[in-house]
């Protein structure tokens, strides 16, 4: 009898990372309600029971994937930050700091548009998160990044302390506004030059703002 062929869509064992990364690649080609574990499972090239051991419902499935969409989103932030040059002064390096999250919020929106969407498809709170699987390379999650450039404006003297309370929230809606009305409103119809000084004109708005 003749073996048959060997799957070369998962790794015996790794079927749930199998599994996610279909995910992943639905919710990058059709955000979060492409994500079907019906679909996933495939694509991977199993029967669709066989991935219920890992996640029990469509909705497990979202979950992993919004939160490696999160991590992806982190994963950009940190990539911008450590292309600034921390050699100059802390006040210009602060500033930096915080125009370097919202920029790469603003290009994953439009590069990665499934996974920006996905990412945010789910109420959630995300003070005290600490789920390593939305974190980037540094352990941080979108959130927590934004929030530690918010403490380096306090550091440098640039945001005065008793304003520091809640300016996540603030900047995060002026710069997840514009996200939207690009990727699903009005501005999405400008060059992508026009778009990008916009986007610098919000940060600027959003740090003297603050």
């Amino acid at each position: 009898m003749k073996n048959p062929a060997p799957r070369s869509t998962y790794r015996h064992g790794d079927l749930r990372r199998a599994l996610l990364q279909a995910g992943i690649e639905l919710a990058r080609a059709g955000g979060p309600d492409a994500v079907v574990l019906r679909e996933a499972t495939r694509r991977v090239g199993v029967v669709p029971n066989a991935a219920y051991r890992h996640f029990a419902s469509r909705h497990a499935l979202l979950m992993a994937v919004r939160a490696a969409a999160l991590s992806a989103l982190a994963v950009a932030m940190e990539r911008e930050l450590a292309g600034l040059n921390r050699r100059r002064r802390p006040d210009v390096v602060a500033r930096a700091a915080l125009r370097a999250v919202g920029t790469a919020y603003l290009r994953f929106a439009q590069s990665e548009t499934g996974l920006f969407r996905t990412a945010f498809s789910v109420p959630d709170d995300p003070e005290g998160d600490n789920d390593p699987d939305k974190a980037g390379e540094t352990g941080r999650n979108p959130f927590q990044l934004l929030s530690d450039a918010l403490d380096r404006l306090v550091e440098a003297g640039v945001l005065p302390p008793e304003r520091r309370p809640g300016a996540e929230y603030l900047a995060w809606s002026a710069v997840h506004g514009l996200a939207l009305l690009v990727i699903e409103g009005p501005l999405g119809r400008l060059q992508p030059a026009q778009r990008q000084g916009i986007g610098q004109r919000l940060l600027e708005m959003v740090e003297k703002g603050l």
